[in-house]
């Protein structure tokens, strides 16, 4: 199993990106998926979350600001992150609990990360 996310880039503040994150690989069922990210010097932090019924909850850093939302069908979840700040500025993770086929339970797994810069 592999998570591989994209999207990240170079915007200005007050910009908006979009972090796509594709789960891939011997997959029987996906429960929750969200999204860390980790400034240089910092924690990696749990910013957004999403459960396999679609609620949602947010860091209090980006609530109002983000959106994550999921495509079962696709194995994808997503990171809409309008009116950013330099202080947005971090490696993106996307993650996600797994059920492999052929097991009997769920395991986290990440995606390598993806940079996004906030920066005029």
């Amino acid at each position: 199993v592999q998570l591989q996310a994209s999207g990240g880039g170079l915007v200005q503040p007050g910009g908006s990106l979009r972090l796509s994150c594709v789960a891939s690989g011997s997959i029987f069922n996906i429960n929750a998926m969200g999204w860390y990210r980790q400034a240089p010097g910092k924690q990696r932090e749990l910013i957004a979350a999403i459960a396999t019924g679609a609620s949602t909850n947010y860091a209090d850093s980006v609530k109002g600001r983000f959106t994550i939302s999921r495509d079962n069908a696709k194995n994808t979840v997503y990171l809409l992150m309008n009116s950013l700040k330099p202080e947005d500025t971090a490696v993106y993770y996307c993650n996600a609990r797994i059920m492999e086929k052929l097991l009997s339970n769920f395991r986290d797994y990440w995606g390598k990360g993806t940079q996004v810069t906030v920066s005029s």
